[in-house]
């Protein structure tokens, strides 16, 4: 599949025109989308590719802005994204029964934030699940409990971030140093005469190109893994667990209790149950296709 015919995003400056090119390309109703979809998977067909591609190109531009803080050049960014959306388009299965946005989503974020922990930091970045889950959630989790303060955290809202992300106190105060400007770009120059920068002079010592593909590939069986379990919940509650935990902005306990006709205590519950169902469900697939226990 190949990104040729796509719209480019030539650095931050043409950002303002790369979202209104790609406003041009339609939405595709949920008929077209199988029908493209269907195509794609028994033919192979490079129009239907393109035109799953150029409907979701909005889906990676949201998801992209979410990254802004980082310091990297946007168009680096929607870039990484767009291959992973490309990557979702070539192992979508429409016959899952749900639709393509679902499942790029987390092929969309997995490639940005691959990039990001890649070149962020001029220091190897922690690659656990917990560091992952600290580095891309502190600043929202700070903003959630009022954690505005300059330089250092408060011991309290340490002890509370620590608690909320899973890590330990000694984690969220050193990835809070370096969010809070310890580190420098990798694309500030050398010298303020200097066209070199930083990133020029370091060695990678990333996985190769082979490693990071086996690595996705995993990541995608996970992904199909994940939507055969979902298949196991009611309608209810794979549209409660979708709206609460798979979506950009997750629907409010209120929201879900109006549609349902039900307290927020109930949607909760629901919610909780669901996301049981579907760890036994995931827990079950992995053992019987012999995948590794997540990290």
């Amino acid at each position: 599949m190949s990104s040729r015919g796509l719209p480019v995003l030539s650095g931050d400056a043409g950002l303002s025109r790369y979202l209104t090119e790609i406003r041009k390309f339609p939405l595709l109703s949920p008929e077209d989308e199988y029908m493209f979809a269907k195509r794609w998977k028994e033919h192979e067909d490079p129009e239907a590719a393109r035109r799953m591609v150029t409907s979701h190109l909005r889906l990676v531009a949201k998801i992209a802005m979410g990254y802004r803080g980082y310091g990297l050049p946007i168009s680096e960014i929607v870039s990484e994204g767009n291959v992973g959306l490309m990557q979702a388009v070539k192992r979508f299965d429409p016959d899952k029964g749900f639709r393509l946005a679902t499942y790029a989503m987390w092929w969309i974020r997995a490639s940005i934030q691959e990039y990001v922990l890649r070149s962020w930091s001029l220091v190897k970045m922690g690659t656990t699940a917990a560091q992952k889950k600290l580095f891309f959630n502190l600043r929202k989790a700070k903003n959630n409990i009022g954690a505005i303060e300059e330089g250092d955290l408060t011991p309290d809202h340490t002890a509370t971030l620590a608690d909320q992300l899973g890590v330990t106190e000694t984690e969220v105060t050193e990835m809070n140093r370096r969010l809070s400007g310890g580190d420098a770009s990798l694309n500030a120059p050398l010298r303020s005469e200097s066209e070199s920068e930083w990133q020029d002079w370091l060695a990678d010592d990333t996985a190769d190109q082979e490693t990071r593909m086996a690595e996705r590939e995993e990541m995608g069986d996970r992904h199909e893994l994940l939507i055969g379990a979902m298949k196991d919940l009611t309608d209810r509650e794979r549209d409660i667990l979708q709206a609460r935990r798979l979506q950009d902005e997750p629907a409010t306990l209120e929201e879900l209790s109006q549609k349902y006709g039900v307290s927020r205590e109930r949607v909760r519950q629901i919610e909780v149950r669901a996301f049981e169902k579907l760890q036994r469900g995931m827990k079950s697939a992995m053992t019987a296709a012999a995948l590794p226990a997540p990290v």
